[in-house]
C-alpha cells in the first residue's frame, strides 16, 4: 500500500493513546442520526447533567484494522462489533447505531487516519475504539433522548508488555465483575471500572490479572477483567465458560470456529467448575487486544496449578491457534470464513 506512515516505531510501540489526525462524531437528535463529521479535537462538549456521566449510559467497542501481506487494509469482523454494539445499547436502553452508520465510520475515520495504519511486520495494528454515551441533560433516572457515537483510532503494539508469554492468574472469591442477568455480557463502560479493583490486587501479587468466579455459587470460572478465558483440558477439547455474565468475546468466538472447523477439536461452551482446574493442560484469555494471551499458572487459594511446560511457555495448542487467528488477521493464512473486511484507502 503506498502511502506516507507517520513517524512512529511501529515495531516497538505499546498498547497505549497516540493523537491521530482525526476522530469521527455522529449524533442522534430529533429522532435521526445525522451524517458524521469528522474533527481532529480531542475533546467534545459534554452537559453537566449528561446522563452517561451521572446514570452509566456509555458502551464502547474495540477492534483492529491490520496491514495484510499483501497490502490490502482489513478489518477484523467489523460487523460483530456492529452488532455487539447494538445489544449494548438495546439492553441499556440507549439509541443502537445502525450497521450502516458503524461501517460509514470505520471507513472513513480508518482514510482520515490511514498514514497511523502500521506497516506489514511490525506486528503492530490499528485499534479502533467506537464510544456510544447519553447526552441528553437530565437528572432524573431515565434513558437520554440525544447520544453521541463517536470512533477514533489509535496504533498499537501488544496488550501485555512481555507479548506472547504466559500470564499468572489469580481466582478470586470476594469481588465481582458483573452479576448474572446484569450488563456482564454487553460493553458497558461500568463493567471496567468494575474490574479495576480485582487488577489493581492480582497487580499487587505479583499477578497479570484475576479469574472472576460466578457471583451466585463461587463455584464456576467467569471470565478475567478484560478477556475471555479459554483452557485445553487434557484430553485436547476446546473449553469456555457459558455464562449470562460474559461478554460474548467475538475473538473466542472466532477461536471456537477455527478449533472445531478448521482443526477438528472437540469444542465445549459450558459452565467450568473451578475444581476442575487441575485437568487443563494448557489456558489462555483471549479478546481483541490480547487475541489469545497463554497462561501459565492459576492460583485458587493455597494451590497453584501450573500448566504446559510447569507454566513457563506458552502450551502447543494456544500457540497454534494464536498463529491461525493472527495469520488470517494478517493475510498470511486463508480467510476461510470471510472474516476479513477491506477498506478501500483513497
Amino acid at each position: 500500500m503506498s502511502f506516507k506512515r507517520a513517524d512512529i516505531d511501529f515495531a516497538n510501540i505499546g498498547f497505549q493513546y497516540f493523537k491521530t489526525n482525526a476522530n469521527i462524531r455522529y449524533y442522534f437528535k430529533d429522532g435521526k442520526w445525522d451524517k458524521g463529521t469528522l474533527s481532529s479535537d480531542e475533546t467534545f462538549p459534554m452537559p453537566i447533567a449528561a446522563t452517561c456521566i451521572h446514570y452509566g449510559q456509555a458502551a464502547f467497542e474495540g477492534l483492529k484494522v491490520f496491514e495484510t501481506k499483501d497490502g490490502r487494509i482489513v478489518a477484523f469482523r467489523p460487523e460483530e462489533n456492529a452488532k455487539r454494539l447494538q445489544s449494548s445499547a438495546k439492553k441499556m436502553f440507549m439509541e443502537p447505531v445502525p450497521t450502516e452508520i458503524f461501517m460509514d465510520a470505520l471507513n472513513r475515520v480508518v482514510n482520515a487516519n490511514k498514514e497511523f495504519i502500521p506497516p506489514y511486520g511490525s506486528h503492530a495494528s490499528l485499534y479502533v475504539r467506537p464510544l456510544l454515551i447519553g447526552m441528553t441533560q437530565q437528572v432524573g433516572v431515565k434513558p437520554a433522548k440525544d447520544y453521541m457515537f463517536l470512533m477514533l483510532v489509535t496504533p498499537v503494539g501488544p496488550y501485555f508488555k512481555n507479548g506472547f508469554q504466559t500470564q499468572k492468574m489469580l481466582v478470586v472469591e470476594d469481588l465481582d465483575r458483573a452479576a448474572e442477568f446484569g450488563l456482564g455480557d454487553v460493553k458497558a463502560a461500568g463493567n471496567y471500572a468494575a474490574g479495576l479493583r480485582g487488577h489493581e490486587r492480582a497487580a499487587q501479587q505479583g499477578f497479570t490479572d484475576v479469574l472472576y468466579l460466578d457471583c451466585k455459587n463461587r463455584k464456576y470460572l467467569d471470565e478475567s477483567g478484560p478477556a475471555n478465558f479459554v483452557g485445553i483440558l487434557k484430553d485436547g477439547t476446546y473449553v469456555t465458560p457459558a455464562s449470562h455474565s460474559i461478554l460474548p468475546s467475538i475473538t473466542n468466538m472466532s477461536l471456537r470456529t477455527i478449533a472445531k472447523e478448521d482443526f477438528g477439536w472437540k469444542v465445549e461452551q459450558r459452565p467450568i467448575s473451578v475444581d476442575e482446574l487441575g485437568n487443563f493442560a494448557e489456558a489462555g484469555c483471549c479478546g481483541t487486544a490480547a487475541v489469545v494471551s497463554p497462561v501459565g499458572e492459576i492460583k485458587y487459594r493455597d494451590t497453584t496449578f501450573k500448566l504446559y511446560d510447569d507454566g513457563k511457555s506458552a502450551g502447543p495448542c494456544i500457540k497454534k491457534l494464536y498463529d491461525e487467528l493472527t495469520g488470517i488477521q494478517y493475510g498470511e493464512k486463508a480467510d476461510k470464513h470471510n472474516w476479513l473486511y477491506e477498506i478501500k484507502i483513497d
